[in-house]
């Protein structure tokens, strides 16, 4: 069994240091240069989807998709993110590549013309919730609109609903960001206990809005995967159908830089952004969109899609698990959630520790998500988060960036408790 680091002496320490630093300065030699800074596919997640670069049909529903119109995209593909997501048709926009511009043009949208009520800009402090750690580009959107944003902690069944609760009587806190299913970067589900308190919110503001970042909602690793209970299904019995606005994206299931993004909305939601889409654009890629229907067929073909992507992500998420329990299990430096699916592993370890993890990692040729950007301003107050992302890297690769991360977790938390 081991020994808590903060029980040992500094002899011990030293000793243990000492065998850290020579492993440390083996992986230094090697010359590495390894990438777990962002939750990108591999190369050969990417080419699961290669077969779909030969549809060469130009016509859906009738239609010659290469000619402008449709403005919320061709029915087959509505129709497939509807059967994906639990919801109808018609409250499908089907958008861009990355569902980042539809949330950006969503907070756009309210901050310009408001949500039913005064537009944001006019307004003299406007306030979002941020369950943290969470994700880093939804909170440089808001940073980008001068939005303040609020720390709200996160559970292991999902944000803190307490404090969500009593920052909402504020009606100056116009919205929330979430992560649901998998969430960036913990991988935590919210249970449906969470998932109904969120639907049941009364917020003072009229114009309160949740952006629902599905990203992962059929990001599964194994069989034994979680379930997340479609909101859409419980806000109507609290009338609360406009207050969320769900976005998803093939984004890490066929081609990052040219997927298909989808919104799902309430009538009148749907009915606003179309509003400002008919200013906004003629169409988005109706052939991209046609492509994704031909290659998958239907709602089914993208699960079993999906289970290809699992096979190629799952033994890498095990390997960055197994190192972290045969290094750091015991120590008392570090601990983490095992995810069911989503693409990141979190990591805390002992507080004022995880610059300096980067650092090391860094000194030693792997790159990190950039410690901080896990909270709103880049401000981790403990400095304690680390996100790791195991996509990317080759088997191989990622084996020596794991234990190489283990090692400077180490090696950080010694030289904290040795002062």
């Amino acid at each position: 069994m081991e020994k808590l680091y903060s029980q040992m002496t500094a002899e011990e320490l030293k000793a243990e240091q000492k065998a850290l630093e020579k492993r440390f300065n083996d992986f230094k030699s090697k010359g590495l240069k390894l990438d777990m800074s962002r939750g990108k596919p591999g190369a050969d997640q990417l080419d699961l989807s290669s077969q779909m670069n030969d549809v060469k049909d130009y016509v859906s529903d009738g239609v010659d998709i290469r000619n402008y119109g449709i403005l919320d995209g061709i029915p087959s593909c509505k129709k497939l993110f509807a059967d994906l997501m639990g919801v109808d048709s018609k409250n499908v926009i089907v958008g861009p590549n990355a569902s980042l511009t539809l949330m950006f043009d969503y907070i756009s949208q309210c901050y310009t013309h408001g949500a039913g009520d005064t537009p944001w800009c006019r307004l003299p402090e406007v306030k979002f919730l941020c369950p943290v750690p969470g994700y880093d580009r939804h909170f440089t959107i808001l940073e980008y609109f001068g939005i303040k944003m609020i720390n709200i902690a996160m559970k292991e069944d999902g944000p803190d609903m307490d404090a969500i609760e009593e920052y909402i009587k504020d009606d100056s806190v116009k919205g929330m960001f979430c992560v649901p299913k998998y969430s960036n970067p913990q991988g935590i589900t919210y249970s449906d206990a969470v998932v109904k308190r969120i639907a049941a919110m009364k917020p003072a503001a009229k114009d309160f809005r949740i952006i629902w970042d599905n990203a992962y909602c059929i990001h599964d690793l194994d069989k034994d995967s979680d379930e997340l209970l479609n909101i859409f299904d419980v806000l109507p019995e609290y009338g609360n159908e406009d207050m969320v606005i769900e976005v998803c994206s093939t984004s890490k299931i066929t081609f990052p830089g040219s997927g298909v993004s989808a919104l799902i909305a309430s009538d009148n939601n749907i009915a606003a952004i179309k509003k400002r889409l008919n200013v906004q654009t003629i169409s988005y890629d109706k052939m991209n969109q046609h492509r994704h229907v031909e290659f998958f067929g239907d709602a089914d073909g993208v699960r079993a899609h999906m289970k290809k992507h699992a096979e190629i992500l799952k033994p890498k998420f095990d390997m960055v698990l197994r190192h972290l329990d045969n290094e750091l299990s015991g120590k008392g430096i570090a601990s983490w959630f095992n995810p069911k699916g989503g693409y990141f592993i979190s990591l805390d370890v002992m507080e004022g520790c995880a610059k300096r993890v980067g650092e090391l990692c860094k000194e030693a040729g792997v790159v990190l998500t950039s410690v901080g950007a896990t909270y709103p301003y880049g401000k981790d107050d403990k400095d304690s988060n680390i996100r790791i992302a195991p996509s990317f890297p080759p088997v191989a690769e990622l084996d020596m960036a794991a234990e190489l991360l283990c090692i400077c977790v180490q090696l950080a938390c010694i030289e904290k408790l040795l002062g």
